[in-house]
């Protein structure tokens, strides 16, 4: 007997194709087989060159794991500088989920079909988060797959996918029980007589089939990057190496790192091209020493040997390479880097510029770079080399350097972060330059490269690798990725260890419908309060009013003894037996809070505070043990065997949820469906037939029902969406597994230390400082640097385990958690405020903090001194104390559950919080513009000074914003400082005018003073084209028409690519067009004259011109406009706010504040009458208040009826104001009783003579007609 060939096999389409079908895309087959050959041979022969040789011996070595790549290597570089690798064999797997009763079944299939391909099954039971009362201990049992490559896991996990799709829908909810009571009332061992056809249908779920596979490795042989490792290879091949980690040493290695930057040609105007320009000059550092290769078909002259150090601790000295041409500068690069073999290359902006021009500039000259050095683009666009790494500094600049947007380009950074003026230089001057000075093109390349190096290695390199040990990712990866992905990596590795299965990525929900049947068009919830309050200058030396209440301050003095309490023994840690002046700091504050008491109105000089959570949003999820995975229902609690009467494991918390959604209802919706059904839609092959609506995929059929809903919705309703917010309660299990809280735990205790260590090495600095050894200050500062730039990388990634659960796609998916975060955090602030409010004046809310001002007076620091060994002196700030006593009353969670004993699941309640203020301040100024329109404030926008006249912050102004006009940027970068100035308000916002008023006069001379080119600096506008001008359409703006009008007089080549530079100025010609219109493009005034008349005159639309004067062609009432309303911002409108007259008279008041001042000042203005009343507490005893008063008052409302005679005082107003002069810093004190008025209440109970009298007696005679009495 024998099997006959069915003929029925098709090989799939890619086994057809020949491997000239597609160059460079292997085929299947190519993959399994020849492919994969020729690439580990390409591997080994790069990794040699730089150094990397594979270990044949059995010789324990120490390494420092610099990086992990993909195909089994891991690189080392031992302590004596040389460099190894060795292979570790190791299977990626995955787990799928089955019903239990088709477990064997399952594997025994799996195996035979993929005979050759799955390496193991096995079966494993993993924690399972989603299960159904697993907190009693219950595991999920799943199918373990492991396979002897990539390729074959692939292809298993794709075929796998189709099937988990298709049966996802039939999983019934409550699968586990259903089978646990199968298994109790059928015999187990009975063969089932119902099993379905096809054993592949029993397969509901497939678990951890995308994590990368050096992620997978990583985290399972807890192998990171970034730390020393002893590794001892074993005889045989199949064997893995023996490597363990090395916590004893300390010290890293010095890398060799070598950061470099490329000089290109250019066109006019444009962008380099690499099709037609070359590279003009090669800057580069090698750990500290420069070189510059130059291309002297470019250059007019050889360089020398030269020096640019802009500071001392950033020293360049400078060797040259003159080469004849490209190509010779090309191979000398490609040469001195196999020479040096680095360990890394840092560019800045490299994957988008400097390295696609290298490839494509050596491609001319048959060069291949991966070839030559390595180094290649990878999928994802990120050019990248085996056994080096790519760090591109403009990745760490964009998530982890806190510089706003405007802010980040090189130049930039190097004064923010390096502290010094790099040179800049026009790039339309540089092709001259090199030239005519190419000395000067020189200094200005090598100064890139020197930026680009020291960046690196003062800031980039400490905590990338610093993050590495902790994260299972390699050095590129943990730079370029964002801070979401790093949450998530830490997360995967706390679930594994935790023996937890990790969840499916989030999967969008296509036209998902709220419960009302509407769909959801964005779905989301409220974020943090952020509010601005006031407006103005607020300075430490200059008096402000204060309007204290009186009970604010008694409930203080109340709370005095708890307050100090929570302060030393909560926040310091500190037992209150142990405080030696503890009754006398008490008496201190208490004698300070009855003076403000005594006098509520006060002129006095100001504490300029910010009073911020630290670590708000992680220190909520800590202390409400909130988690992704504890969000539950009634469902999953009335599962659960916890769930018992008197049990408080349920914590419901308030979250706001917004919703915007299409106004059409659900049947609305169907009909629409309906008639998508019954059309055609255009084939995805051009000249194809038509698709009918089913053949669409689900993400085109979700399009088309959107797009068609919105028109139908505009038509309608004449709107497109519905916003509705609405509060909703979610509940938090409090007894679910913490690896989430305790990774973010310990991820913000480690940045605490950095914290700690970062302040330690401030004060180092400056006792080196004042030392004066050199060496202990360079020492210092490095320090210095390294925590600070530690802090602030944990700071980051620590903030956004926060926004990580809200992120599309992450694995831990909760929008519930992200939402009570929120509203937690806008709670806190909200009740912070209103303890301000009494107390102080709170000038701007953000979301984790409040800037305010409180009285001199104040109580601010207190000495405590403790018999404490380790805290014999206590530093606290009182304000700051009060805040936390406040956040611990209200915010502290009573039902947080730790487990103790995992075995008999025994678990401790107690009260946690960790959210505390952090005080910072006081400062010496506070400078917060205005909204040029009525009721409205400008928020996140303010400067703060400190007391050495630095600017401690700046946010949300023009100067840090890209394409502001030069000159508001200038202005506002000299006004600041001139807040400083004057002893009074009146004298401090005179000499901000003086600054205003100077500029002014520039734009009102019409800047006759000034040269030409200085001119043009201060009012050009320069901004760049993202898209091709055809791409824009019928769009307006001054960009586009500056480009039209580019390309008129220098081809229409200028405008065919994206990313062209328009630099213009505005005219005031033609009479009466719009600005978009009235742009003129500066190189038209580097033209020839006779060209610039023809084209000033066609687009001025003036024929008259004869002599060009940039003056006469300017709109100088734009430009005033344009600085007049910076100038209301931050001056005249704050000015008018504060009570001062208008200090920039040539800028006027907007109406709505003008009308405003003119009813302030109106001395016949009729006041109101809460201007001359105020409620006072009602009479305790109405009866002695009666009897006290004899005149007969009645209101209307009483005729009628019968009351009792009386006699009530109507209103009583007691005013007295007294101004006092105090010598303790007080400026002035003005206490104003508030206005007493008593309003007679109607009694309507008498006693039994009263009733019997007639209403004449009681009440009298009623009054003539025309007379009231």
């Amino acid at each position: 007997m024998f099997l006959q060939n069915s003929g029925k096999y098709k090989p799939p389409k890619d086994l057809k194709e020949t491997k000239a079908g597609k160059s460079g895309i292997p085929t299947e087959r190519e993959e399994t087989s020849e492919y994969r050959i020729r690439i580990s041979l390409e591997n080994e022969t790069i990794d040699v060159k730089y150094g990397f040789e594979r270990v044949t011996d059995y010789l324990e070595r120490t390494g420092f794991y610099s990086t992990c790549i993909r195909l089994k290597y891991w690189m080392k570089t031992k302590e004596d500088g040389t460099r190894f690798k060795v292979s570790y064999a190791f299977m990626p797997y995955f787990f799928i989920l089955t019903k239990r009763e088709h477990i064997n079944e399952i594997s025994q299939c799996l195996m035979k079909k993929y005979g050759g391909t799955i390496a193991k099954c096995d079966v494993v039971e993993k924690e399972d988060l989603d299960l159904q009362n697993h907190l009693m201990g219950l595991k999920q049992k799943f199918i373990k797959l492991s396979f002897f490559n990539q390729t074959d896991m692939i292809k298993v996990r794709r075929d796998i996918l189709k099937v988990v799709r298709v049966n996802r829908g039939k999983i019934d909810e409550n699968m586990f029980y259903n089978e646990m009571l199968t298994e109790t009332l059928t015999d187990v061992h009975m063969k089932t007589t119902n099993s379905k056809s096809d054993p592949m249908e029993n397969i509901t779920d497939i678990r951890e089939y995308d994590v990368p596979y050096h992620t997978r490795v990583s985290i399972d042989l807890k192998i990171f990057c970034g730390s020393w490792y002893t590794v001892r290879c074993k005889g045989s091949s199949t064997d893995p190496p023996v490597i363990n980690l090395r916590n004893d040493i300390i010290e890293r290695p010095e890398p060799i790192v070598l950061a470099y930057d490329i000089e290109t040609t250019k066109l006019p105007l444009k962008f380099p091209d690499v099709n037609t320009d070359q590279i003009m000059m090669i800057s580069y550092m090698i750990d500290g020493q420069g070189f510059l290769i130059t291309n002297r078909e470019i250059l007019s002259a050889d360089i020398e040997d030269f020096e640019y150090t802009p500071k001392p601790e950033f020293e360049g000295k400078f060797t040259i390479f003159n080469e004849s041409n490209e190509k010779e500068l090309i191979e000398k690069f490609f040469e001195h880097i196999m020479d040096i073999r680095p360990h890394i290359f840092v560019t800045y902006n490299g994957d988008s510029f400097d390295w696609p021009f290298i490839e494509s500039r050596a491609a001319v000259y048959d060069l291949d770079m991966k070839t030559e050095i390595g180094f290649g683009k990878n999928r994802d666009g990120i050019y990248v080399c085996r056994p080096a790494m790519h760090m591109d500094c403009l990745f760490w600049v964009k998530r982890d350097s806190y510089l706003p947007v405007g802010s980040q380009n090189l130049k930039a950074v190097a004064k923010a972060k390096l502290r010094y003026d790099p040179v800049e230089l026009d790039p339309e001057e540089m092709c001259p330059l090199a030239a005519s000075a190419p000395q000067i093109l020189s200094n200005y390349s090598v100064s890139d490269a020197v930026a680009t190096y020291y960046l690196y290695m003062q800031y980039v390199h400490p905590f990338i690798f610093a993050l590495c040990t902790i994260i299972p990712c390699e050095p590129d990866e943990v730079l370029r990725k964002g801070s979401g992905t790093l949450c998530e990596a830490l997360l995967m590795v706390e679930a594994f260890h935790a023996n937890i299965i990790f969840p499916n990525k989030e999967e969008t929900i296509l036209n998902k419908l709220t419960e009302d049947g509407h769909v959801l068009h964005q779905e989301t919830y409220v974020g943090g309060h952020v509010e601005a309050l006031e407006s103005g200058v607020f300075r430490a030396d200059i008096p402000c009013r204060f309007k204290l209440v009186p009970d604010a301050i008694d409930t203080l003095i109340k709370k005095v003894p708890h307050t100090l309490q929570h302060a030393i023994e909560v926040e310091e840690g500190v037992d209150m037996n142990k405080v030696l002046n503890l009754e006398e700091i008490k008496d201190e504050i208490v004698k300070k809070l009855l003076a403000l008491k005594e006098q509520p109105m006060r002129l006095e000089c100001p504490l300029i505070y910010h009073l911020d959570v630290g670590a708000m949003y992680p220190n909520i999820i800590l202390t409400n043990r909130l988690q992704p995975c504890a969000l539950v229902n009634e469902t999953i609690c009335a599962s659960c065997d916890f769930n018992k009467p008197g049990a408080n494991c349920q914590r419901n918390m308030a979250w706001m949820s917004r919703v915007e959604f299409m106004p059409a209802t659900r049947n609305e919706y169907h009909r629409i469906q309906h008639q998508l059904e019954t059309e055609k839609f255009p084939s995805l092959i051009p000249g194809g037939p038509k698709r009918a609506f089913h053949q669409l995929s689900k993400e085109e059929q979700a399009e088309l029902e959107k797009k068609r809903l919105l028109i139908y919705c505009r038509k309608v309703y004449k709107k497109q969406k519905v916003t509705r917010v609405e509060e909703k309660t979610s509940t938090i299990c409090q007894k679910e597994n913490s690896f989430y809280v305790d990774t973010v735990r310990a991820f913000r205790d480690r940045r605490y230390e950095y914290k700690a260590f970062s302040k330690k090495a401030k004060a180092a600095v400056n006792a080196a400082i004042k030392g004066g050894d050199a060496s202990e200050i360079k020492s210092a500062k490095n320090r210095e640097v390294l925590y600070d730039s530690l802090q602030l990388a944990h700071k980051c990634i620590l903030n956004s385990f926060y926004g990580y659960v809200m992120r599309r796609g992450a694995r831990w998916h909760s929008m519930e958690m992200a939402g009570i975060v929120c509203y937690t955090g806008a709670h806190i602030i909200m009740k912070a405020r209103e303890i301000i409010d009494k107390v102080g004046r709170p000038l701007e809310l953000d979301t984790d903090g409040i800037w305010c001002v409180l009285p001199a007076s104040f109580p601010e620091n207190l000495v405590v001194h403790t018999e404490d060994e380790k805290k014999k002196k206590l530093v606290i700030s009182y304000p700051n104390a009060v805040l936390n006593s406040m956040v611990k009353e209200y915010f502290t969670n009573d039902q947080y559950h730790e487990l103790i004993n995992p075995k008999t699941l025994e678990y401790e309640m107690r009260s946690e919080n960790s959210i505390f203020f952090e005080v910072d301040g006081p400062y010496k100024a506070m400078v917060l513009p205005a909204s040029k329109e009525e009721g409205k404030k400008l928020k996140k926008r303010y400067a703060v000074f400190n007391f050495d006249g630095s600017l401690a912050e700046l946010k949300g102004f023009e100067i840090k914003r890209r394409g502001e006009l030069q000159l508001i940027k200038i202005f506002q970068s000299s006004v600041f400082e001139s807040f400083l100035k004057g002893d009074t308000l009146e004298a401090c916002y005179a000499s901000v005018a003086q600054v205003a008023n100077y500029w002014l006069d520039v734009l009102y001379s019409h800047g006759r003073n000034m040269p030409d080119s200085e001119l043009f600096d201060l009012i050009s506008e320069n901004r760049s084209m993202s898209k091709k001008l055809e791409e824009y359409g019928t769009q307006k703006s001054t960009s586009i028409s500056t480009a039209k009008r580019l390309a008129e007089f220098l081809g229409d080549q200028m405008i065919k690519d994206a990313g062209l530079a328009c630099k213009y100025v505005i005219s005031k010609k033609p009479n009466g067009a719009p600005v978009t219109e009235r742009a003129i493009p500066l190189a038209i005034f580097q033209a020839e004259e006779s060209v610039q008349k023809h084209y000033l005159r066609k687009w001025l639309k003036d024929s008259s011109i004869e002599t060009i004067d940039i003056r006469e062609i300017l709109d100088w009432g734009y430009y005033i406009e344009r600085l007049g309303g910076a100038i209301q911002k931050i001056i005249t409108i704050p000015a008018a706010m504060q009570g001062v007259p208008n200090p920039v008279p040539r800028v006027h008041h907007p109406d709505w504040l003008h009308k405003k001042m003119l009813e302030k000042n109106d001395n016949f203005k009729q006041r109101k009458i809460n201007e001359i009343f105020s409620t006072a507490p009602k009479p305790s005893n109405v009866k002695n208040h009666m009897e006290a008063n004899n005149e007969d008052i009645e209101d209307v409302e009483d005729f009628g009826i019968i009351k009792p005679l009386f006699n009530d005082t109507v209103a009583k107003v007691t005013k007295n104001t007294n101004v006092e002069h105090s010598t303790t810093g007080v400026v002035g004190v003005m206490d104003i009783d508030n206005s007493t008025t008593f309003k007679r209440k109607r009694d309507d109970e008498f006693d039994e003579e009263t009733l019997s009298k007639t209403w004449r007696e009681v009440i009298g005679n009623p009054p003539p007609f025309g007379k009231l009495w």
